[in-house]
Order: C-alpha cells, then structure tokens, then sequence
C-alpha cells in the first residue's frame, strides 16, 4: 500500500479499526507499509478530528475505552463521508423507475436517496427510517409508509416482529439495503437479530435488492450474517474502493457499480 495519499492512509487505518477496534503502531506499519512516522502523524490527525484515540504503543477507535462514548448519533454520522453517500445514491436514484414501489433500509446512505428519488412519478416509498420519513415530509407527493416496530434511538428506525410483520401488506420492487460491514468473506452483516430478520424479510418481499455502501466499511463484520454478497442483485460503492477488494467483487456474479467521488483536498 506504499503510495497512497493521506487521505487514502487514514481511510484504510480507520476501515482497520472498525474491524480490530485497537492496533499497535506496528501492526499499523505493517498494514500500510509506512514509517513508523508517518503512522505517528496519521494517528495524530485522526485524533485531532475525534475518530480515534491514541494509546500506549498503538491507536484505537473512540468509544472502544471504558467509559468513553464514540460519535455514533445519526446526525453526526449523516456528515460523515458525505461525498460518497451523495454519489452512492445518485446512481441508486438511476434505479428507480416511475411507479416503483421502494423501500428505504434504515441509514444515512439510503436518506441520501430521498431527494432523488422524489424527482419521479408516482413513487411509494416505505422504510422502517424515522430520519427518511422526516425528509419525506418535504415531499407530499410521495406515498410514504412507515412500518413501525420497536423503536431503535441509536439508529432512528424501528425493527422487530412488529416490523417484520407488517411488510407481509407489501410487494416491493426494490429495496436499498444498508449495512455498516460487509466483505466478500463474511458477505452484509448486521449487529442485532431483529435487524437481521427485518432485512432478510424485506429481501424476500422485493424484486431486486440493492445494497448501498460505502468503502470505508469494507472487511468489517458484525455478529449476523444477513446475506452473501452473491445473494444481491446489486451493489453500489464508491470509487475508493481498494483495487484488491474490486477484484473480489469482480469475481461474483453481481452487477457492481462505481459511484464516482472527487477525493477531498
């Protein structure tokens, strides 16, 4: 991984904390084939932004200390990697057609769809999203349905048996399906069952699913294997996408597309 821009370092670092949660400085040399350094001062940035926190011979992510919480509301996170979820969802706004019957994962990527996906003709949306919901609110023309459930306030959504229940009214044309970890290994993978049966539900009641997300959670893996990535009918990612892991997704049998993004300064 010699070579790559700052920018390009400290995604990698982050995406290698999200699925370790601490790492020594040189495991993180190693990693990313860099001095010891150059480690130093990528950790000192990330700190200085609030995404991690160095200790004693390494790094890890904020909130993985006793006692300490990480930046995990839904509206700090809806800032975060905004060029990515705003390129992601323009090629899932391509998807859409007039008519469609669309539901909205519980996410700050599939939000991002809610303004795009406004622009057609007699769309019904339905989401198991609070925060969508509020953004749909902009568009009354829109049929939006909420399915209600157990109410998540660390996600803003609902899931649950109540939840699950009620897509049994519904047949959906596609469903925008989100995760905060997935890889070709572990395939979408989701941190509670009830979040787990609620998506696997909507997958069965959809034509075609759809995941939207973004590269800096790639290689991550959470407890509950939702589906294999060949289980997809569609996956859009963003264009920083490591090469190694576009030749993984190369090899299965799903259309896979790159949602071009300008790396920041």
């Amino acid at each position: 991984m010699a070579g790559m821009i700052p920018v390009q370092r400290h995604e990698r670092l982050l995406q290698l904390l999200r699925r370790d949660g601490v790492l020594s400085t040189r495991a993180l040399t190693d990693a990313l084939d860099v001095s010891h350094m150059t480690v130093r001062r990528d950790i000192a940035a990330l700190e200085a932004d609030g995404l991690v926190e160095a200790v004693a011979g390494g790094v890890r992510l904020v909130g993985t200390g006793a006692g300490v919480q990480p930046p995990r509301g839904r509206a700090q996170r809806a800032e975060l990697e905004l060029d990515r979820k705003q390129a992601i969802a323009a090629i899932g706004a391509g998807m859409v057609e007039d008519g469609a019957t669309v539901y909205l994962d519980a996410g700050t990527t599939c939000q991002a769809l809610v303004p795009l996906i406004a622009r057609r003709e007699g769309v019904t949306v339905v989401t198991n999203d609070f925060f969508s919901v509020i953004a749909l609110l902009d568009h009354p023309h829109v049929e939006t349905v909420h399915i209600g459930g157990r109410v998540d306030t660390d996600s803003g959504s609902s899931c649950g048996v109540l939840a699950t229940r009620m897509l049994e009214a519904f047949h959906l044309d596609v469903f925008f399906l989100s995760t905060g970890a997935w890889s070709v290994a572990r395939g979408v993978t989701a941190p509670t069952a009830d979040k787990l049966d609620l998506k696997r539900a909507v997958m069965e009641r959809s034509r075609a699913t759809v995941l939207l997300a973004d590269a800096t959670k790639y290689g991550a893996a959470a407890t509950y294997r939702v589906a294999g990535l060949d289980d997809l009918d569609s996956i859009v990612v963003d264009d920083r996408l490591d090469l190694g892991a576009r030749d993984q997704l190369a090899a299965l049998d799903v259309d896979v597309r790159l949602a071009a993004t300008v790396p920041p300064a």
